[in-house]
Order: structure tokens, then sequence, then C-alpha cells
């Protein structure tokens, strides 16, 4: 009898994880990068708690979300880096026939929202995103006809708007995201990341409503424009 591939039983299993709606919609919403609570994720997922109790179990078990109490409350998120780009992977398969159209117009004001620009775990995505990736490779500053990687004077870019770049640790410094409304690869990564940090620090961009949308201000705008030569009408 044929020996069964110990890789192919995780994979198996990891699957299992995401296969279920409750549990992907909790990998979505916190795809926003920050800690949410039990309670927030059973109201968004729209089940009791005691059923997202159960099904935050098994996503700790697996490996995906972490977990930490202060008081009463329970706190999860993204385990790292690595179960975002998973998530939004997945996400980005689905094709766009395939969701469901908005009941009300208040779905419909929050999808336009999250398709114009939302935060994918630590980066921009949407179509902000995607306007400042295309302005970073139309200025030399990012190359993606390799795999994405920050050039010398992309390097240069960062320092000189005052972006540090973490290079000690094992991320990499530019990677491709597939945005799963635009269908085209957005900046992640670390300066990905630190980008995103240092436009919502500096009140580049703001959240909007309760999940991972954000808006670019008018500040905002004007830096983007006078920093990356982006059009307002370009930034959502």
């Amino acid at each position: 009898m044929a020996t069964k591939d110990p890789q192919a039983t995780q994979l198996a299993r990891l699957a299992g994880l995401v296969a279920d709606e409750t549990r992907a919609a909790c990998l979505l919403a916190l795809l926003d990068g920050r800690a949410w609570t039990a309670g927030e994720l059973a109201r968004h997922a729209g089940v009791a708690a005691s059923t997202l109790s159960e099904h935050l179990g098994k996503l700790v078990g697996g490996g995906l979300l972490t977990e930490e109490r202060q008081g009463r409350h329970r706190y999860v998120r993204l385990a790292d880096e690595r179960v975002a780009q998973l998530v939004e992977d997945l996400a980005g398969q689905v094709s766009p026939g395939a969701v469901r159209r908005p009941r009300n117009l208040r779905e419909s004001s929050a999808g336009s929202a999250m398709a114009r620009g939302r935060t994918c775990y630590d980066h921009l995505a949407g179509r902000l995103g995607i306007a400042v990736t295309d302005a970073l490779t139309s200025r030399g500053l990012l190359r993606q006809d390799t795999g994405f990687a920050l050039t010398e004077e992309g390097l240069g870019w960062f320092d000189a708007a005052g972006i540090p770049l973490d290079r000690s640790g094992r991320r990499p410094l530019a990677r491709g995201c597939l945005d799963w409304t635009e269908r085209r690869p957005h900046l992640a990564g670390v300066s990905g990341a630190a980008l995103c940090r240092h436009a919502l620090e500096e009140g580049w961009c703001v959240r909007i409503g309760s999940e991972r949308a954000v808006k670019v201000t008018p500040a905002g705008a004007r830096v983007l424009g006078e920093l990356l030569g982006i059009e307002a009408g370009a930034l959502g």
C-alpha cells in the first residue's frame, strides 16, 4: 500500500480550515491587520458567540490566527503576513461574477469604498494601492519585470520621504500581491507595509467605516501628487 504524503495531509487540513463560510468571513475581516474581539467577529459573521468561539478555536489551533486575552475580552488577529497573503491570494481567485450582488445601498456603498481603497493586512490595496504601485513603477522606483523589487532609486526615495525600511528580517522588501478587485498586483512586503503605516500615521489616508476601507485626505492627495505625480482622480 502506498504511503501517504504528509504534506498532502497538512494541505488538506489547511484547506479544510478555510473551507467554511464563517471562518472565511473572519479571515477576510482580519485582513485589516487589526486585532478583533470574538464578539466583534461574531457580529460581523452573523453567528452566535458560542458558534464563533468554536470556529476561532480551530483557526488558532491550525496556526492561522493568534490570540490574546485582556480582561474579559479575547482578541484575535492573523498569525502573520504569510497568512494574509494566503487569504488575499485565495480571494483573488474568485471570479467577479461569482461575488454576490449588494442587497442594499449600504452594502453597495461599502463595496465601492473597499474597491477604491483599503488595507490588505498591512499594505494598501484597491485602486489606491494600484495607483501607488503604478506610480512607483513608472518612475523607476519599483521593478515588476522580474518580480517585484525596489531599485536603488526606490530605496533612496523611501529614505528621502522619511519612510524607514526594516531590512533585518526575512520578509522581502517588495512583493507583488494580487489585488482581488483590480486583478493586478499591488505592492506588499516591507516597503508596502511601511508606506501604508506612514500614510495612516501622517494622515495621508484615514480609515472609514468598520471594515478595511480607507480614503485619501486632501493633504494626502497633495503629498502623493508631489512625491509620486499621482493625479487626484486616480486616488479613488
